[in-house]
């Protein structure tokens, strides 16, 4: 590492103010930078490193820990935590960073991004989500639900705030496995329409609804959900973990879309990541995890229901029971990780590692939560006079 490099590197790590991070350099030395908890060891093992931080930091060290060039001696959760908690002094910095390139999210890339991340095979996601295949933040009535109770707990409480009938007709924007739109034909007898630019998904489906006998009640297709047909609409419509793929330029699209296909008099949930202040997407999320994907602020998805001429009936944080459910998954993921290097290697391992811990410490320390928005279309909407439709059956 050049001095230069070196004494810029120094420079950074100085302003951190909670934690502390012993670094060891290439030439061998150890500096000490901030006080307190958590304290993490690591080693750089590459001169090279800060050559390419000073152009993309969040790249550089996360490609590092790919391909191990980054050592981190402590446990990497302490490493992201701390990181987490110092984000300004560490991963942007704006006296070093340069704007990265993002995707840009247009519709004719859409179908890739989603299959660069959904389309790994279903094997994979199996070994480390729960049998529902869920893969969207989980309902927990205790910390000791295990990942399945909540995952189905979180399908009921999302079915009830839709306030469905029999024989109702509900429209699901990115159906993913399939399970919420199956448990709501089979509970509420209702007729549902999954969309999904997941191939995996699509298939694990039909598979699906055929096994659980709903194939009059259900229908998933590989379609973009912006070219569901303008001459179809619900009495409901539902998105879990989609909005975040729609990409920061298309979100008035997604209301849009909505309000098209949704009836007079209709509801619709949306549940998604937010962020509690406008975020630039992360570069190394944008060019390994979620290509072309955003996560809106809540006043920005509120004040586009409102724009859209919706009104808002109910909104709920979850984001407590990301973080829960997150961990969940990791550990999985862990119990895992021979299998998951024998199918895909080590670095894929590692980046997936990377991405599961982020994630995670985003919603203990970080900026991130889980926002369910319930809103209505219409004129002089109605709504229940309490929240008892949602605990009382």
């Amino acid at each position: 590492m050049r001095a230069m490099e070196q004494k810029i590197l120094q420079m950074v790590l100085s302003q951190i103010k909670h934690g502390t991070l012993n670094l060891t350099f290439p030439d061998g030395t150890t500096q000490t930078f901030g006080s307190g908890k958590p304290i993490v060891d690591a080693r750089l093992n590459d001169p090279d490193i800060l050559k390419k931080a000073l152009k993309n930091p969040s790249i550089a060290f996360g490609e590092a820990y790919m391909d191990n060039r980054l050592e981190i001696i402590s446990p990497l959760d302490d490493a992201v935590k701390l990181a987490e908690l110092n984000p300004m002094k560490i991963g942007a910095n704006e006296a070093l960073k340069h704007l990265p390139k993002l995707h840009k999210n247009k519709k004719t890339k859409q179908a890739e991004y989603i299959a660069h991340h959904y389309d790994l095979g279903n094997d994979f996601y199996k070994l480390w989500l729960d049998p529902t295949m869920s893969y969207s933040c989980a309902y927990f009535h205790t910390p000791k639900d295990s990942l399945e109770t909540a995952q189905r707990q979180k399908t009921e409480h999302i079915l009830r705030k839709l306030q469905l009938k029999s024989g109702m007709t509900l429209l699901d924007i990115g159906s993913g496995w399939g399970f919420l739109l199956i448990e709501a034909a089979k509970k509420y007898k209702v007729k549902g329409y999954g969309v999904s630019l997941s191939k995996e998904q699509v298939s694990y489906a039909q598979d699906l609804a055929k096994r659980e006998k709903v194939t009059n009640l259900v229908t998933f297709e590989y379609v973009n959900y912006l070219d569901i047909s303008k001459h179809v609409s619900f009495d409901r419509v539902v998105s879990v973990g989609f909005y975040e793929h729609v990409g920061k330029d298309n979100l008035a699209d997604y209301f849009k879309v909505v309000d098209r296909h949704l009836k007079d008099d209709g509801i619709s949930v949306l549940h998604a990541i937010s962020h509690r202040l406008e975020t630039p997407s992360d570069a190394w999320i944008d060019k390994y995890i979620f290509p072309g994907g955003y996560i809106p602020s809540v006043r920005e998805t509120t004040n586009l229901i409102a724009t859209q001429g919706f009104q808002l009936f109910d909104y709920e944080n979850l984001g407590q029971h990301y973080g829960m459910t997150i961990e969940k998954w990791r550990q999985n993921y862990e119990k895992h990780k021979e299998k998951i290097i024998a199918m895909y290697g080590e670095r894929f391992y590692r980046m997936w590692q990377l991405y599961l811990i982020g994630a995670l410490m985003t919603f203990k320390v970080g900026n991130a939560g889980l926002s369910q928005w319930v809103f209505k279309k219409g004129q002089n909407p109605t709504w229940p006079l309490t929240r008892e439709y949602l605990y009382n059956r």
